[in-house]
């Protein structure tokens, strides 16, 4: 009889994270399911059972480190996690002159970053003492440098990398797996209120189908598509003054 494999996706009530909990139903897959809105979580669930799969959900927010971590560790001792995809995030509004306020900006990075801990660290001991586990986290093409269109995200996002790569090598001895996602534009809830033109935007359906292959084969990076990774990877080695001079003439987010 084939394991049930057991996945924990954060954020799954839309986007990314719903399109991927989509893919991974199926039987012998338990997934751990987490988001903030309530009705659209049940009819991921639904949609996930109709398709064979074992599912669990909750509300709980990921920024309630109690209450999260307390669910987290309930679901590792009953099913035995063997995957966590901490995929929760937002992305608000733009530069801090153009509207973002000092309470937005808080907010990201508390979801988009302390959210994350809040995900990945309680399992890391267990995954550590079982030999066994893949963490995978959620940055973004704006990870590669700050971005004077979205600071807070940028940088939370960027603080996500860091984590990875520093997760990586300190994990690998314990068996412990790391994959860190870079998408670019993604069609999304998140990028539906962008007035500016995105390049190379792509369904999320797609892009969780591509997320999958990388997550199925460990892969240290998965960064997509391959030509806003060129160009973020160059903006991110660019010396600064020439990156600062072509990244303030790049459009910004509608504040939120």
């Amino acid at each position: 009889m084939t394991k049930s494999r057991v996945i924990l996706i954060t954020g799954a009530s839309s986007g990314l994270g719903h399109a991927l909990a989509a893919l991974y139903a199926a039987p012998n897959v338990t997934l751990l399911l987490t988001g903030r809105n309530a009705e659209r979580l049940a009819a991921i669930e639904k949609l996930c059972r109709d398709k064979g799969a074992m599912v669990q959900t909750t509300a709980i927010p990921v920024t309630d480190r109690a209450a999260f971590e307390k669910q987290i560790l309930d679901w590792d001792e009953k099913y035995r996690i063997d995957v966590v995809v901490a995929n929760a995030g937002v992305s608000g509004g733009t530069s801090m002159d153009a509207g973002q306020t000092e309470a937005q900006l808080r907010e990201i990075f508390d979801i988009n970053l302390t959210g994350t801990f809040n995900t990945v660290n309680p399992l890391i001991p267990r995954f550590q003492a079982r030999k066994n586990g893949h963490i995978v986290l959620m940055s973004s093409m704006a990870g590669f440098r700050g971005m004077p269109s979205a600071p807070a995200y940028s940088t939370s996002k960027v603080a996500v990398r860091a984590y990875g790569d520093a997760l990586r090598p300190l994990l690998k001895k314990d068996g412990v797996t790391i994959s860190t996602i870079f998408p670019g534009f993604i069609k999304t809830p998140m990028t539906d209120v962008n007035t500016f033109k995105m390049p190379f935007l792509m369904d999320a359906e797609t892009a969780a189908a591509i997320i999958k292959r990388g997550i199925d084969s460990q892969k240290a990076a998965i960064a997509f598509p391959w030509q806003m990774h060129v160009i973020c990877w160059i903006l991110g080695v660019l010396p600064r003054c020439i990156g600062d001079r072509i990244l303030s003439l790049a459009p910004q987010k509608p504040p939120r």
